[in-house]
């Protein structure tokens, strides 16, 4: 397993970079095939936000899943120990799942029907970051299943039944919704 432990505008104590080893090491035991995970520790200067002045974000590749977890505490111990806390949960999530899914024989069908969603803002957007990414091909409940571990709103994906790109996202009533062309 590859861990990089890092701060961002910060510089992370030796003895926090050797709990955070110790503590992503012993989550990744869970899912054998966890081979790239990033840790990385950030102070928000904030006086009004002192009891979420640290954060912790821990992101890993597990198999062919990101795992994605992110945490706010007044110090930067705190913060580690309720971010490995829920990188443990995530994985033992995803192991179960993909247990479950190679047990099932039928898939589930996700909401046939999508609302689009309407938003208005007052002011102009502005494009302030870029992210790049491989599009490969996966199943709808893939795709869910990827949103789920890196912790976003909506996924866009290549859907592998029709070969077209689509968006999975999470509805206000909990539910999900597939974005698809025509």
């Amino acid at each position: 397993m590859n861990v990089r432990i890092h701060g961002r505008s910060t510089e992370v104590a030796d003895d926090i970079r050797e709990l955070a080893m110790e503590k992503v090491e012993h989550a990744g035991r869970i899912f054998d095939d966890v081979t790239d995970v990033d840790v990385e520790f950030s102070e928000n200067g904030n006086p009004r936000q002192a009891d979420a002045r640290y954060r912790v974000e821990i992101t890993a590749k597990a198999g062919t899943q990101i795992v994605r977890v992110e945490s706010n505490a007044f110090d930067a111990r705190a913060a580690l120990d309720t971010a490995s806390e829920k990188y443990e949960r995530q994985l033992r999530k995803l192991k179960e799942r993909l247990i479950q899914r190679s047990r099932k024989a039928s898939h589930k069908d996700l909401n046939p029907l999508v609302e689009p969603v309407d938003d208005h803002h007052d002011r102009d957007a502005v494009v302030v970051r870029r992210k790049t990414f491989e599009l490969r091909p996966m199943s709808v409940e893939e795709a869910a299943l990827q949103m789920e571990m890196i912790g976003h709103d909506f996924f866009v994906f290549l859907d592998a039944d029709t070969g077209k790109q689509s968006v999975i996202y999470n509805r206000h009533d909990g539910d999900l919704g597939l974005i698809e062309p025509e």
